[in-house]
Order: structure tokens, then sequence, then C-alpha cells
């Protein structure tokens, strides 16, 4: 034997955890999203601050302490200008030193490339590349002085793999939310328990087993095999033992599969599960007049 739990009251536990899952879900993809904000917003300042400072450095190199650095322009989202009030002079290898050092500190900038112009030419001055592997560096010209002249240091940085992860599991989170939801969804449905162990393909209908993968009746070492249709009209009454099942749910729930059954069509799709289960007396489909059918059991628990 089985027990059969309410289908309505599985299914609205399982649709309360299922708002409330994508609820928690859907409130932690927003705190996450604020967070990664507000983080990137600070680490964006503090980077901006540290290429000033390679400007300042700079011209303290040059013998400068007076002058001012000019504010930051930027040029793209990972590339920034620093310029500086007056002419200054600097070594190469001081300048690759500085923006070594002081980028080490970013942890929004990865690999980058700095491009010195000077002003009143289009063409690139002194310019070298950084990567976080030493190995891959390029930096040429080490240890020569360039001339005093108006000077723009160019950095363009690439983010670092980490802010990208980070960029990438956030966008990544949508879609996981809609996946996690869809499951959720399907798991919602209700569903048959048994406290037997009795596979779930499996009902017993009074002295029966109602065979449902399989659509078959199995009785006293008998098979009585059922279509298509017949063993979807006796699964409906078979989920509902002894309850009154309406015409009007019956109707809906065949037409799903068979059309429209309207009047007497009906009763003969009842009609036929019904001569089949005459072989168990202990189990009868009978009709509530006006209403709708039973499917009464004298052995269901």
């Amino acid at each position: 034997m089985y027990t059969m739990l309410n289908g309505k009251n599985i299914l609205s536990g399982k649709s309360r955890y299922l708002f409330g899952s994508i609820l928690l879900l859907f409130i932690a993809a927003i705190f996450a999203a604020f967070n990664l904000t507000d983080s990137d917003d600070f680490d964006k300042a503090r980077r901006e601050v540290l290429l000033r400072r390679i400007g300042h450095e700079l011209l303290l190199q040059s013998g400068d302490s007076t002058s001012r650095v000019l504010p930051l322009k930027k040029i793209a989202e990972n590339e920034y200008q620093i310029r500086f009030e007056h002419s200054l002079t600097f070594q190469t290898d001081s300048l690759v030193n500085i923006s070594r050092r002081l980028l080490a500190k970013d942890p929004l900038t990865g690999d980058y490339v700095v491009n010195v112009l000077k002003s009143g030419s289009s063409g690139v001055s002194y310019g070298y590349a950084i990567s976080k592997n030493k190995k891959d560096d390029i930096i040429t010209c080490i240890g020569r002085r360039q001339p005093r002249a108006r000077y723009m240091v160019n950095i363009k940085s690439e983010p670092t793999s980490i802010n990208l992860v980070k960029h990438e599991l956030l966008l990544g989170g949508l879609p996981l939310l809609a996946f996690v939801g869809f499951m959720f969804l399907r798991s919602a449905r209700p569903r048959l328990v048994f406290s037997d162990g009795e596979h779930a393909d499996t009902i017993t209908v009074g002295s029966m087993l109602f065979d449902v993968k399989n659509r078959k009746l199995l009785f006293n070492g008998n098979t009585i095999d059922l279509t298509r249709t017949e063993s979807r009209v006796l699964h409906i009454f078979a989920s509902s033992p002894n309850q009154m099942i309406e015409r009007a749910r019956l109707q809906k729930e065949i037409w799903e599969d068979e059309g429209i059954i309207v009047g007497r069509s009906l009763d003969m799709f009842i009609s036929k599960p019904r001569k089949k289960l005459k072989a168990d007396p202990d189990s009868q489909i009978i009709v509530v007049r006006g209403i709708g059918y039973k499917l009464c059991t004298l052995t269901q628990s």
C-alpha cells in the first residue's frame, strides 16, 4: 500500500520554497552588483591617485619640486594621460621603475603599456610594456636621459584576471538565476509519495496494482492491458481515491490529449476503465449523478 500526499499541499509548499529560493538568489545578485560597483569605484579612484604619484615622482627625479601635475585626462576606460605644468627631463629607467613599483599596488591593473608623447609632436618619444610575467616585458633604451620638453605620459592597462572573473561571475549569475528558477519550477509539480518503497510508476487500486508506465493492471497473477486514454483516465481516479471528481475536471484533463469532450462522450471514456476494474470487487468507479464520478476502494489506505 502507499500513502498519497495531497497534491495541492505539495505544490503549495514547493511553490513557496521556489519563490523564496529565487528571491534570495535575486537579492544576492543585487548585493553582489552593488558591492562590485562600490569596490570598483574605490579602486578606480585609488588608481588615479597612483597615476598622479607617478607624475609627482617623475618631476622630483627631474629636479622639479614646485610645479604641478595637471589633472589626469581619461582617454578610454583603461587608459589615462599624465600631464605636467612645465617641461621636464627624465631617465628612462627611472620612469620604468616608478611605474612598475606604483602600479603593482593597483588591483585593477594587469599588463600595461606606457607611451611618452612630446607636446607638438605626433610621434612616441619613448615607450615600453610591462607584464605580470616579467619575461614578457618589453623595455628598451634603458639608462638614457630624455631632453627637456613638455611631455605627456599615456598609460593603457589591461584589467586583471581577477577583476574580469568578478564581472563574468556577475553577468553569468543572471542566466544561472533563470536556470535555477526553471529547475525549481519543474520540481514543483505535485507527485505521489509512497511510504512502503513502491516505485512511483505503480499505484495500488483496491486489490489491483496499476502499472502506470506500462499501462497495465495486475490482479491475481493476471495482466489487463490499458489503452493510453484508459490509463490516463484511471490515473486521474487513482490519484484521488474515494474522492468525488467533477465532470468539468475530467473534461479538462482528458481534453488536453484527446480534444474537446462534451455530453455523453465523457461517459464513454469513463466506461472503458470501469469495465476493466470489475475484475476486482474491492474497487469500482461509481457515478455521482449530476456532479461527476468517484473511485471507491475497500482496501485503500
